[in-house]
């Protein structure tokens, strides 16, 4: 059982934590800031920093058991001992950029209106595919209605809807590859007022002001049903 802290405070840099379990270079927290992979977006990186002042390099995170987080060490790092106190620090500067980028995905999603069949972001871009043709997406139009949605500066706010209503509203679900999880009662939802309601996991900003402009860098097929629109920050 881990506490993510990333749900509740997608901000916070860090947190002091108790070391459940350790797997060779796996080590598992009671509560972490760490976001594991999922979702399209990249598992943190960062450092778990020891009483004694040793940093141990966080290099990936990933998904557990159950409702576990695990930060996988750098090769060669040896892990702290069951019941360690430990701080656990991200890589903020990164975070930072795919909490831009997965913003700037929702918005994608109200700007290009057509299903979603995948997406993933990286540190310097982002995509989505959509089921969608070919001669429907202009890329000029795309970056002009992203920008304008994120000069808008709207509130991103989360929330959470019951497993059944998610159930009778089964149009919230954008994504084709991705579904939300299940088995907790609720469901965490992220609300761009105006624009753009669906579940997600991911870490997100307080504001789309916050995501900065963006460019469309390419459109192209990535198959019969695959549309593949990539983003970046504009400037860069």
């Amino acid at each position: 059982m881990t506490e993510a802290l990333f749900r509740d405070d997608a901000y916070a840099r860090s947190c002091t934590a108790q070391v459940l379990a350790v797997d060779g270079s796996r080590v598992v927290l009671d509560r972490t800031v760490f976001y594991p992979t999922g979702g399209g977006q990249p598992g943190d990186r960062g450092e778990l920093v020891l009483a004694d002042g040793t940093r141990l390099a966080v290099v990936d995170t990933v998904k557990g058991e159950g409702v576990a987080v695990e930060h996988v060490l750098a090769d060669g790092a040896v892990p702290p001992p069951q019941g360690a106190q430990v701080t656990a620090e991200i890589d903020w500067a990164r975070r930072y950029r795919l909490m831009r980028f997965h913003t700037g995905l929702h918005l994608l999603c109200a700007v290009v209106n057509a299903p979603v069949s995948g997406g993933r972001m990286a540190e310097d871009k982002a995509h989505l595919d959509f089921d969608i043709e070919m001669d429907r997406l202009d890329a000029a139009q795309i970056e002009a209605r992203l920008n304008a949605l994120i000069e808008a500066d709207t509130p991103v706010e989360q929330g959470e809807i019951s497993e059944a209503e998610l159930d009778a509203n089964p149009g919230l679900v954008k994504t084709m590859s991705v579904q939300p999880p299940r088995g907790h009662g609720s469901v965490r939802t992220i609300h761009v007022s105006g624009v753009d309601l669906q579940p997600c996991g991911g870490t997100h900003l307080r504001r789309t002001g916050e995501v900065g402009p963006l460019k469309v860098i390419r459109i192209r097929s990535e198959g019969k049903r695959n549309k593949r629109v990539t983003i970046a920050f504009a400037g860069e």
